[in-house]
C-alpha cells in the first residue's frame, strides 16, 4: 500500500476495463483515492471493479462516451466531484484507406479524440477549483503520433489531435486545472497483442531498454502527473516508450 497521498480525492478512469486503466486505478486506490471506472465493455468492467474492490472504494459505469450527455453522466454517476480525469479510452484498428468507407476513420476520431474533448469539457463543468487542490486531466496520445503508424492513419491522426487538445486546454483551463498527456510506446495489453504477435521481434529490436512496456509503467507516470509533485507541470506530452523516440 502507498502513503495515502490521494486520500479524499476522486479519480475518473476511462478505458477502465483495459490493462492500463486497471493499472492506473490500482495506483490511485493504493494511495487512498476513490475511483470511478468507465468503459464500454460492461462484462469486463464489472470484472475489473470486482478485482480492485479490496483496495478501496471503486465504482463502475458502462458507457461508450459517444455524446456530450454520456460524458456528463459518467461524472454524475460517480456521486461526487472528480478531482482528476485519466482518459485512457480508445480504439486501435487497421485503417484500409478506403475513401468510400469512413467507418474506421469515424470510429478512430470519435473514440480517441472527440470523447477526450467532451470528457475534458465535462470535467471542467463539474470541477470546483480549490486553493489547496488543482484539478488534473491526463489524456492518452501515442508514440504512433510521433513516428507515424503505417496501416493506422486514422488512429495516428486522432492521437496527434490529443496533443493539440492538451496544449490548448492547458491554457484555457489554467490555473484551476492542469492538463497533460502521455504517449505510450508499445505496451503489452490486449489491444496490442496482435501487433506484438506479428511484428514483435522487429519492434523489440528498436527499444533500447530491451522490453515492451507494462501497464504499470504508464500508471506510474499518470500518478505523478496527478500528484502534488507535478503542480507546476501543464501542457506537456510525456513519452513512455523505453527510449525508442531518442533512438529512431
Amino acid at each position: 500500500m502507498g502513503n495515502g497521498s490521494f486520500a479524499g480525492q476522486g479519480i475518473v478512469v476511462t478505458g477502465g476495463a483495459g490493462a492500463i486503466g486497471i493499472a492506473c486505478a490500482r495506483a490511485f486506490l493504493e494511495e487512498g483515492a476513490e475511483v470511478q471506472l468507465v468503459d464500454v465493455d460492461g462484462e469486463r468492467l464489472e470484472q475489473a471493479r470486482a478485482a480492485l474492490a479490496p483496495l478501496g472504494t471503486v465504482g463502475a459505469h458502462c458507457s461508450a462516451l459517444d455524446t456530450p450527455a454520456a460524458c456528463r453522466t459518467a461524472y454524475a454517476a460517480f456521486g461526487r466531484e472528480a478531482d482528476a480525469l485519466v482518459h485512457m479510452a480508445g480504439v486501435f484498428e487497421p485503417d484500409p484507406l478506403d475513401a468510400d468507407d469512413r467507418q474506421v476513420w469515424e470510429r478512430a476520431i470519435g473514440s480517441n479524440l472527440t470523447n477526450a474533448y467532451e470528457m475534458a469539457i465535462a470535467f471542467r463543468a463539474q470541477h470546483r477549483p480549490a486553493a489547496e487542490r488543482t484539478g488534473r486531466i491526463v489524456l492518452c496520445s501515442s508514440r504512433a503520433f510521433q513516428r507515424g503508424a503505417p496501416g493506422r492513419a486514422a488512429y495516428t491522426a486522432a492521437k496527434g489531435g490529443i496533443v493539440g487538445l492538451t496544449r490548448t486546454f492547458s491554457r484555457e483551463f489554467a490555473p484551476g486545472i492542469l492538463v497533460n498527456a502521455i504517449a505510450p510506446g508499445l505496451i503489452e495489453t490486449r489491444m496490442t497483442a496482435n501487433l506484438i504477435a506479428s511484428a514483435g521481434a522487429q519492434r523489440l529490436s528498436e527499444i533500447p531498454l530491451g522490453r515492451f512496456g507494462r501497464p504499470e509503467d504508464i500508471a506510474g507516470v499518470v500518478r505523478f502527473l496527478c500528484g502534488i509533485d507535478a503542480s507546476y507541470v501543464t501542457g506537456q506530452l510525456i513519452t513512455v516508450d523505453g527510449g525508442t523516440l531518442n533512438s529512431s
